[in-house]
């Protein structure tokens, strides 16, 4: 088949490269533009495009969508098919119905639940026991295209939004291929989305990284997982702000009031939650300094037992 691909981080990488190897025709690849990174504000290719050019694909990089040069490329290289994956770009309805096949979405979560930026996070973040991918057509709206195909996937209670990212990126990459085999053959038939199941997955900020030790152990260790790596949950531990990078539920019960560290020592760190649950924390990374383990990091800064953690602003 040929196919146009539109995508820009890690993410895409996979589906690009499942396309590739199963011989469709990649007639072109659109990423966004190289963007200056770093202190130097050297300009750095996408993920996507370094990719493509390794295969020997064609890259485009409009800035916008709108304004016609991207209608233009489209209509010269007449795809049977747009796939889509973490693209970054919003596609007007000129590009929507341009393919003969249209053009197809890969989404990381069982659409109609986490519509938007930030699915992965945010299944973690809500505590959920699975997620997965669904590959869709495109429409106007927001992820709000009918539904082609979609795999599920358990989450580990220890597996952070890195983890399930590359996971799901994987997963995203095989339903694609499969997707596309069965639209060639018909065989795959678009279900519309149920609207009163829909919800959203905001973008994520640093406003939700302050760790509440009135919450739940679990709530505590699922805001850990799912802001990893960006924007990392934080916590003030006597004194030095640290960025808490992994953490694990103790299974124990304490009577102590939450914050409180009932344990800070060579065989760990941990500290009394709101429902009277237990957090340990393993990992973390004290502002200008590198990740370390929380043992490690008490060799230095010594914490007594009973010191009261609080939540930090």
């Amino acid at each position: 088949m040929r196919i146009v691909f539109m995508g820009t981080p890690d993410f895409a990488v996979p589906s690009l490269k499942a396309l590739v190897e199963t011989g469709h025709e990649i007639c072109g690849v659109f990423t966004q533009p190289d963007k200056p990174k770093n202190r130097g504000m050297k300009l750095q290719q996408s993920p996507v495009k370094q990719y493509a050019l390794e295969a020997g694909l064609t890259v485009y990089q409009p800035a916008k969508m709108r304004d016609g040069e991207a209608l233009s490329i489209l209509q010269r290289l007449k795809p049977d098919l747009i796939a889509v994956a973490a693209y970054g770009k919003i596609l007007p309805v000129d590009i929507l119905e341009l393919p003969r096949l249209g053009c197809v979405n890969v989404h990381s979560s069982l659409l109609p639940k986490y519509r938007g930026a930030a699915p992965i996070n945010w299944a973690i973040l809500n505590g959920d026991d699975e997620t997965g991918v669904t590959i869709m057509y495109m429409a106007e709206g927001m992820d709000t295209g009918d539904i082609l195909t979609q795999a599920v996937t358990p989450i580990d209670i220890n597996e952070n939004a890195a983890q399930l990212f590359d996971r799901l990126a994987q997963m995203g990459a095989e339903l694609l291929v499969e997707t596309v085999e069965g639209l060639e053959t018909g065989t795959v038939k678009p279900v519309p989305q149920d609207e009163s199941r829909a919800s959203h997955a905001s973008m994520l900020s640093r406003e939700q990284s302050p760790m509440d030790w009135g919450r739940t152990a679990r709530q505590l260790h699922d805001q850990v997982r799912g802001l990893f790596p960006w924007p990392s949950a934080t916590a003030e531990l006597d004194g030095v702000r640290c960025k808490i990078l992994r953490t694990a539920l103790s299974g124990e019960t304490t009577n102590k009031a939450p914050g409180t560290v009932l344990q800070a020592d060579k065989k760990g760190l941990r500290a009394a939650c709101g429902d009277g649950g237990v957090l340990d924390i393993l990992e973390l990374q004290p502002d200008g300094k590198k990740a370390m383990a929380a043992t490690a990091f008490l060799l230095g800064h010594p914490i007594l037992v009973g010191t009261m953690l609080t939540k930090q602003e």
